[in-house]
């Protein structure tokens, strides 16, 4: 097993998926919306720590564009937790922490 297999297998088993629902910004080209889903039909060099797949984000207006996770910031709301559709604040709280496990304190951002 070559190097680059070994790191995908790596970053497959401790990847954590950004739940359907959960707000986010594109990191360069600045757009909001919400994950709608992954997919494994896959359009650019760019996917996600799985190898795989792409998230689909939807940005309003019935369009759907296809992110990879390093592209991503996580919205959070005034109380600090990750924002996603009207969980309650459990929930909230539980998906916070596990996507703070893995991803760097620099992705989590508050809406403008």
């Amino acid at each position: 097993m070559d190097s680059d297999n070994t790191q995908n297998s790596s970053a497959q088993s401790t990847w954590v998926r950004i739940p359907n629902g959960t707000k986010v910004r594109h990191r360069s080209e600045s757009y909001t919306g919400f994950i709608d889903g992954l997919t494994e039909i896959v359009e650019g060099p760019s996917r996600n720590p799985d190898g795989k797949t792409q998230y689909r984000v939807n940005i309003g207006g019935g369009v759907r564009l296809l992110v990879s996770e390093e592209n991503l910031n996580i919205l959070l709301g005034n109380d600090g937790l990750v924002m996603i559709g009207k969980e309650k604040e459990g929930y909230r709280r539980f998906i916070t922490t596990r996507l703070r496990s893995s991803l760097d304190e620099d992705r989590f951002v508050k809406p403008a």
